[in-house]
């Protein structure tokens, strides 16, 4: 590039010209910017194809299976993206493994348990109705790209951190281990359905020690998630994700997943508890007072009996909202019956369902 320069001396004005070429490499590109806003459009462009083709054909079979391709497809292009993507390859790879693992599990379940269904009872009555239909669709775009964040911020980092800190495999254990239990938890109260669901409510396996151990493998899966890209980030200094606003960003991911479960009406604890608890008290009272009184609502664990009320309500999440008649949020016409979850009514409950399969 030429840089033109006026000079005035002696009462002369001259011109000179000189030439130089910038750096353009010492103000490089926000990778990680670039990769979460692309994510955006892939998102928004795979959702709306699902979209018409579901309408067009009337039909639901494309949404969890678009919600499971629209992850996978997320992580391939984080990952595949060139001009510095993934330079940390052991963390991107260790993450995008973790995150199909989990997201293939979740697309397996969706499609067997609507199988063992035969058909998928969220969409009755709304297939036909276009701008509804395409509300269903636009809240599992956000869904399925808020929950990615971790991971694309990861697979998107230009930086090298260098080896795995404390912090880093912690956050990895932890991600391991959610995917874990929520499979286990899955898989159990699948075979006790199976069985003929001995007891009216199931208490096999994790389930004896919490009463929402999928809930609670899904939000330590998020967490942590977000926790191990703390070391991917862009931003200078030892302490760089602290300022980095593009890890603060990717909370949006555990703190969807939180709201979801533990606020949401229709999804998560606020369905499965609270007036949901009706079938259990109509039909066995006192086994299920029991059962709840010694039994935490997420983190599995003994001994829950015997911890005071005060720190149930407060540190094990286990409010007053959520138990039977006290305040719920979900009407006596809307709790669960013995075949189906209220929560299957919404469209991005289809994770978050604990009623029965």
């Amino acid at each position: 590039m030429t840089f033109v320069t006026y000079c005035h001396r002696n009462g002369t004005d001259t011109i000179a010209a000189s030439s130089s070429s910038l750096d353009f490499s010492a103000y490089p590109m926000p990778h990680q910017g670039f990769v979460l806003a692309a994510s955006a459009g892939i998102t928004a462009a795979i959702q709306l194809s699902g979209f018409i083709a579901a309408y067009v054909l009337q039909t639901e079979v494309f949404y969890d299976v678009m919600g499971g391709l629209n992850y996978i497809a997320l992580a391939a292009f984080s990952v595949l993206y060139p001009d510095g993507t993934a330079s940390d390859h052991v963390r991107s790879t260790s993450a995008t493994i973790l995150f199909v693992l989990s997201r293939g599990w979740l697309l397996l379940f969706l499609g067997w348990r609507a199988h063992e269904r035969g058909g998928d009872a969220r969409f009755d009555g709304v297939i036909e109705k276009a701008g509804l239909f395409l509300v269903y669709w636009t809240v599992q775009a956000f869904w399925v790209y808020l929950v990615s964040l971790p991971v694309i911020f990861i697979n998107g980092s230009s930086a090298r951190p260098g080896d795995f800190t404390a912090l880093d495999i912690i956050a990895q254990a932890g991600w391991a281990l959610g995917i874990f239990m929520e499979v286990l938890a899955d898989i159990q109260k699948a075979i006790w359905v199976k069985r003929g669901r001995a007891g009216h409510f199931c208490s096999v396996g994790i389930w004896r020690y919490s009463r929402h151990p999928n809930y609670f493998g899904e939000l330590l899966q998020w967490w942590s998630a977000w926790i191990l890209a703390f070391s991917s980030s862009e931003a200078a200094g030892a302490n760089s994700g602290l300022s980095d606003p593009l890890w603060w960003l990717c909370v949006l991911s555990p703190l969807f997943t939180t709201n979801i479960l533990l606020n949401q009406r229709g999804t998560g604890l606020v369905d499965a508890e609270g007036m949901g608890l009706k079938r259990y008290y109509d039909k066995c009272p006192t086994e299920y007072a029991e059962y709840r009184k010694n039994t935490s609502i997420l983190v599995p664990m003994v001994g829950y009996g015997c911890i005071p009320l005060w720190l149930k309500r407060t540190l094990f999440l286990d409010f007053k909202r959520y138990e039977y008649g006290q305040g719920s949020q979900v009407s006596k016409e809307g709790s669960q019956s013995e075949g189906q979850s209220y929560c299957d009514q919404c469209p991005s409950a289809s994770i978050y369902a604990n009623a029965p399969l």
